[in-house]
C-alpha cells in the first residue's frame, strides 16, 4: 500500500523542476496533488506531464503573496479532494544584489515572495487541517518548506535570497513548535547544486559554473531535482512521523566542506 494513499497535498511553484518531481514522487507515493505556480503557462506544461500519466491531480493558478491568494488555494484544493494534508512551500527566484547596492525594496520583494507568502499559505492550510481534524493518531498533517544552503553561506551578491532563506528556516521552526499539540509536523529542506532552472541559466551564462560546483561537493556531482523529491516526499509521509522542525540539507555534501584548497593549522 502507497504511503500516501488517500491524502491530499498542495505543492507551489509546481511549474519548475523541483516542484514538478515532488508532486511527481508524492502522485507515485498515493496522493492527490494540487499544483499551482503564479507561471501559467510552466503551470499548464507540468499539469499535462503529470496528467497523461493518469494521476489524480489538478491546478489552480494564483499568486500566493496576500491572504486572499493563500484563502482561495485552500477553498481550490478543498473543492477538488475534500481535504488537505500536505503542503509544499517552494520559494521563488529573486534579483541578484551585495548589501550596498541592494534596494530595500528587493530585500523587501525577497521577504514577501519567500516567507510572507509561506507564512500565510502554512497559516490558511494549518487552520484547514486543524478543522478537518488528524486522520489517525500519528499523522494531522505535514508541512515542507523547500529552502536552501544559501541560508547558512554567506554569498554577498544573493543577499537578498539567503536572507529570505534563513528566515524560511527560522519560521519552519517556529511552525513545527507552535502545530505539533495538533499532530501538524513541519520540516525543511535546504538545497545546494540540485539542478532547477536557475541553475540551467546560471551555467548557460557562466561556463566554468559547472565544474565549480562539482568541485566543491564532495560527492562530486550536481543533484537531480529527482534527488530532492525522494526527501521531500519521505518527510511528507507518515514514514517521518517522528520528525519535526527540522532542516535536511540536500548538497551532496558541499555545505560541510572548507573552500580552502589547503588546509590552515
Amino acid at each position: 500500500m502507497a504511503a500516501l494513499n488517500g491524502k491530499a497535498a498542495i505543492v507551489t511553484g509546481a511549474g519548475g523542476a523541483i516542484g514538478s518531481a515532488i508532486a511527481r514522487r508524492l502522485l507515485e507515493d498515493g496522493a492527490s496533488v494540487l499544483l499551482t505556480d503564479e507561471s501559467d503557462a510552466a503551470l499548464t506544461k507540468s499539469h499535462e506531464a503529470l496528467k497523461s500519466e493518469g494521476h489524480h491531480l489538478g491546478k489552480f493558478h494564483c499568486k500566493i503573496e496576500d491572504k486572499l491568494g493563500a484563502t482561495n488555494l485552500v477553498a481550490a484544493t478543498i473543492d477538488s479532494f475534500d481535504r488537505i494534508d500536505i503542503l509544499v512551500n517552494i520559494p521563488r527566484a529573486t534579483q541578484p544584489g551585495a548589501f550596498a547596492s541592494l534596494s530595500g525594496a528587493s530585500l523587501s520583494e525577497a521577504l514577501n515572495l519567500n516567507v510572507v507568502s509561506s507564512f500565510l499559505l502554512g497559516q490558511a492550510v494549518s487552520r484547514r487541517m486543524i478543522e478537518l481534524g488528524a486522520d489517525d493518531d500519528a499523522f494531522g498533517g505535514a508541512i515542507l518548506n523547500v529552502s536552501s544552503i544559501a541560508a547558512r553561506r554567506t554569498v554577498p551578491e544573493l543577499l537578498a535570497y539567503s536572507v529570505s532563506c534563513a528566515a524560511l528556516d527560522q519560521l519552519t521552526r517556529s511552525m513545527a513548535a507552535d502545530l505539533a499539540e495538533h499532530k501538524i509536523r513541519v520540516n525543511g529542506i535546504a538545497l545546494g547544486a540540485v539542478m532547477s532552472e536557475r541553475m540551467r541559466v546560471a551555467m548557460r551564462e557562466r561556463e566554468d559554473l559547472r565544474s565549480e560546483l562539482i568541485r566543491v561537493t564532495p560527492l562530486g556531482r550536481i543533484g537531480e531535482a529527482e534527488e530532492a523529491a525522494e526527501v521531500a516526499c519521505f518527510l511528507a509521509s507518515p514514514r517521518a512521523s517522528f520528525l519535526t522542525g527540522q532542516i535536511i540539507t540536500v548538497d551532496g555534501g558541499r555545505s560541510v566542506l572548507d573552500p580552502l584548497a589547503s588546509p590552515i593549522r
